[in-house]
């Protein structure tokens, strides 16, 4: 499982010309499910997502999370995380997840999130989204568990 979590200042995602939904301060986190990830995965990656620390600190120094800084998640899944590049021209998406199986993970990861006492906002699965942010710092990290 893979997240690139971006810092934003605010974060929207739309369907269909529709805001499915919306944060301000906090992380958008743009989610891979790769086939060998399960619930495990979720929790840690989960875990580690809401306590990465990219949030300053009163001396300017990253080591606030994002419930440490009453910010949101603008989680959204992106299969093409999943994609070995490695050779050729075009990306082969053998290793991600199949759909029923990532949106499973998905949704998991959103619950952990919330259980954890962070507002998450999200978008849909599978679906053609418009991903809008303002990304703060730039500040982005690629995490994986």
């Amino acid at each position: 499982m893979i997240a690139l979590i971006q810092r934003v200042t605010q974060a929207s995602v739309t369907v269909d010309e529709q805001v499915t939904g919306r944060i301000g301060k906090g992380l958008l986190v743009l989610l891979g499910v790769e086939h060998q990830d399960d619930e495990t995965t979720v929790a840690k990656l989960a875990h580690k997502v809401m306590h990465y620390r990219v949030f300053s600190d009163e001396q300017g120094k990253m080591n606030l999370n994002v419930a440490q800084v009453g910010g949101s998640l603008l989680v959204v899944s992106q299969f093409t995380l999943a994609a070995d590049t490695s050779r050729g021209l075009r990306p082969s998406f053998s290793s991600a997840a199949v759909p029923a199986k990532a949106d499973e993970l998905y949704q998991a990861f959103i619950c952990y999130c919330r259980d954890a006492g962070i507002q998450v906002e999200t978008g849909s699965f599978a679906a053609d989204m418009q991903v809008a942010l303002i990304n703060d710092g730039p500040v982005t990290f690629s995490l994986q568990a």
